[in-house]
């Protein structure tokens, strides 16, 4: 990527109509990105991708993909394995027809586990993933999230061994997520710029330049995130993230998924834009 662009965590909700018309939308907001959310089920077909990649080329936006939540790799029960294999796959092969450049998901949980065993069993699921999906010359980058509970699979160090492990697979991180899973840390300059920093240590200037973060508000208590919201209601030190993603040049997409999606991806564009 050549810059780092602002988007949203789906269609705006000032927009009218379907994806497309949600992705022109995006444009004509002066944004350059939105996230496809298949959180529920994947809701574009094959026959509809064609209109959604040529609306996103017209409109020159980027699109990511946020697949279905209900994913576990390190379920016990094989017939969940296999579901979360297939939603992933799923959602990468239908965003991936719409032009998408990276696909996110919550890999799965600890389930009382080790985190080493978790790992383990997460690091098998997500190569037949990765294989799949080569073999198939799909170029989407495949993009565990770090996410918000301490039950989760998912810190900043376990999403980045996965990321070293695989050729197509690197990091979707999630700010907010990270901030709630400790419990209001990670939230100065200096404790995003380790985080920057560890993704350089371990990624080389790929990883910081191929970038997809999202960003949120977030409430938060002893066992991690609650719910989302706006930037102006939480306590999350947007402004000196977005001075640390500035002074390391990264590049990518940052997706706001705050309640008001698009009012707080412009908000973070314009205060970007003045650092």
């Amino acid at each position: 990527m050549k810059e780092l662009l602002f988007g949203t965590a789906g269609i705006p909700l000032s927009a009218k109509g379907a994806t497309a018309d949600g992705i022109r939308h995006v444009r004509k907001l002066g944004l350059g990105a939105m996230e496809l959310e298949f959180v529920r089920s994947v809701n574009i077909t094959k026959d509809k991708a064609p209109q959604v990649k040529k609306a996103a080329e017209e409109s020159n936006v980027v699109l990511t993909c946020h697949a279905p939540y209900f994913i576990n790799l390190n379920s016990s029960e094989m017939a969940k394995v296999k579901a979360s294999i297939e939603r992933i796959l799923n959602s990468a092969r239908i965003a991936y027809l719409c032009g998408g450049y990276s696909v996110c998901f919550h890999a799965g949980f600890y389930m009382g586990q080790d985190p080493k065993k978790a790992y383990d069993a997460i690091k098998q699921n997500l190569g037949e993933i990765s294989s799949a999906l080569k073999k198939e010359n799909n170029k989407i980058w495949i993009r565990p999230e770090t996410t918000g509970k301490a039950t989760q699979f998912g810190n900043v160090d376990e999403i980045l061994q996965l990321s070293q492990e695989f050729c197509n697979v690197m990091p979707c991180v999630d700010f907010a997520h990270f901030h709630a899973r400790t419990n209001g840390k990670f939230n100065t300059y200096d404790e995003f710029c380790s985080i920057l920093e560890k993704i350089e240590k371990s990624l080389g200037k790929k990883g910081l330049e191929n970038m997809h973060i999202h960003i949120t508000g977030i409430a938060y208590g002893p066992k991690g995130e609650k719910h989302h919201l706006t930037l102006e209601d939480s306590d999350l030190k947007y402004k000196e993230l977005l001075k640390a993603l500035k002074d390391f040049k990264a590049k990518g997409v940052v997706i706001s998924e705050s309640p008001n999606i698009e009012g707080d991806a412009l908000m973070m564009k314009r205060d970007y834009g003045e650092l």
